[in-house]
């Protein structure tokens, strides 16, 4: 599986972005899906989950209210709108992919990463 993201840059705080994460590969294998951040000099923190169906999310506290996590299996993308950034939202922000098969994870999948910026 590969992934791949786009929509980052540059953003004035209260904007908003749209990240978007395409899956290429043995999609058919994806689960749950996520998106992660690392500003500089910290840990990867996650920002939101999302299972296959959709019909479940999850988000850090940091995030809530603000963020909205979605996914399009029919285009095997996932996406993360962000209203409302804040500097304090500034860093690389991953997709990440579960990978299952008969039940067990066979992967954990993770695209480049795509920078977000927000200024004051």
């Amino acid at each position: 599986v590969q992934l791949v993201e786009s929509g980052g840059g540059l953003v004035q705080a209260g904007g908003s972005l749209r990240l978007s994460c395409a899956a290429s590969g043995s999609t058919f294998s994806i689960s749950a899906m996520g998106w992660y951040r690392q500003a500089p000099g910290k840990q990867r923190e996650l920002v939101a989950t999302i299972t296959r169906s959709g019909g479940s999310t999850n988000y850090a506290d940091s995030v809530k209210g603000r963020f909205t996590i979605s996914r399009d299996n029919a285009k095997n993308t996932m996406y993360l709108q962000m209203n409302n950034l804040k500097p304090e939202d500034t860093a690389v922000y991953y997709c990440n992919a579960e990978g299952v098969a008969a039940g067990t994870l066979v992967g954990d999948y993770w695209g480049q990463g795509t920078q977000v910026t927000v200024s004051s």
